[in-house]
């Protein structure tokens, strides 16, 4: 069997201040790292706005006894202004497989397809650190327990540990959910929202990041987490290797509870 695989990415900026996009010292300070924080560089932020893009994508072919193409890509654009932190999340996976038949004859088969987009508006409150923020996002995954599943939160998040290579952030508000099962069955209701991410810099050029969402409703309780590991290329390259589980505690009988996924990615960002 013969594998193959292949990373690329691209990303776009909008208004940045000249003297940093091009030499940061570590564009880990700069790259948007998670869905649900959002934290400003350690840089001044400029009249105006200034945009902070990241893009990343990753696949995998293989050939031989096993043919398929999977496919995994992010873009990650968070804009900071003087009072406000905004974040725009794309993300997209999906798997597909060449099935040989009884008779000799090929078939493709699409057995993962999953895209999401979120926005996130955080309003800088007087401390540093603490934001109000509020939260909408949207989930459809043809193959998994929910096929769509669309969120609006809104509440309070603080920074709790903030040290020269960790820092570590939290979130909680009150929220509502949508949701459509793979049985077909609708379900939509309060939730409470909260999550948490801890960063810590390895080294100069790795950075350590683990993250975790949950959607706490009466029907279901909703949680999605990732784990990753990002090292420095260059200036604006980074690899990423990940793993991230998603899981509903309420699903249909033919349904598993729990997806993960194990991404190794290559991340341009300024």
């Amino acid at each position: 069997m013969k594998s193959l695989m292949f990373c690329a990415a691209l990303a776009a900026a909008g208004v940045a201040r000249a003297a940093h996009a091009g030499d940061a010292e570590d564009v880990l300070d700069n790259a948007p790292q998670s869905s649900y924080f959002t934290q400003a560089p350690k840089v001044a932020v400029p009249e105006g706005s200034s945009w902070y893009t990241s893009a990343e994508l990753g696949a995998i072919s293989t050939t031989g006894n096993t043919t398929g193409t999977s496919v995994t890509g992010k873009i990650d654009a968070r804009q900071e202004l003087l009072d406000w932190s905004n974040e725009y999340i794309f993300s997209g996976y999906f798997k597909q497989d060449d099935v040989i038949n009884a008779d000799g004859s090929h078939t493709n088969t699409r057995s993962a397809e999953r895209y999401s987009v979120s926005a996130k508006a955080a309003y800088k409150l007087l401390e540093d650190g603490k934001r109000a923020f509020l939260l909408g996002s949207h989930v459809a995954d043809k193959f998994g327990a929910y096929t769509r599943y669309s969120t609006l939160a809104i509440g309070y998040g603080t920074q709790l540990l903030k040290r020269e290579d960790k820092t570590l952030d939290v979130e909680v508000g009150p929220g509502y959910f949508h949701g459509e099962n793979a049985a077909g069955g609708e379900e939509s209701g309060m939730t409470v929202h909260g999550a948490a991410q801890l960063r810590w810099r390895v080294s100069p050029s790795a950075q350590f990041a683990q993250t975790v969402n949950v959607e706490r409703g009466t029907s279901n309780m909703h949680t999605v987490a990732e784990t990753s590991l990002s090292t420095k290329i260059n200036g604006t390259m980074q690899m990423k290797a990940a793993f991230s589980a998603r899981n509903d505690t309420n699903v249909p009988v033919d349904k598993k509870n729990t997806d993960t996924q194990t991404s190794l990615t290559l991340v341009y960002s300024f």
